[in-house]
């Protein structure tokens, strides 16, 4: 069975830094595309952060210059370094990974359960 399970949350003040992680377990065959999303109160999920299975990145508008994504391969792990964390960043954290378990061919996306960043003013 695969699981994504985030790991760094929590309350921080604003100028901050915070550092999540977010592993896969499991039997895995390989990990395509890994992603940070959130989600604040009364807003829809949106994408923070992507990374390819090359190393390739993306970054929404809002977190660029800010936040890095990276990925240790040998670990099935994701991380998402935030600094100059702001109160507007307060939100769940979610990761997602798109990945083939073993005996499988077809990637399927999976979710970790979510991570609460709280940045205060």
């Amino acid at each position: 069975q695969v699981q994504l399970k985030e790991s760094g949350g929590g309350l921080v003040q604003a100028g901050g830094s915070l550092r999540l992680s977010c592993a896969a377990t499991g039997t895995i065959r390989n990990i395509g595309k890994m992603e940070w999303y959130r989600q604040a109160p009364g807003n829809q999920r949106e994408l923070v952060s992507r990374i390819g299975a090359r190393g390739d990145t993306n970054y929404a508008d809002s977190v660029r210059g800010r936040f890095t994504i990276s990925r240790d391969n040998a670990k099935n792990t994701v991380i998402l370094q935030m600094n100059n964390l702001k109160p507007e960043d307060t939100a769940v954290y979610y990761c997602s990974a798109w990945l083939v378990r073993s005996g499988e061919f077809i990637p399927r996306e999976y979710w970790g359960q979510g991570t609460q960043v709280t940045v205060s003013s």
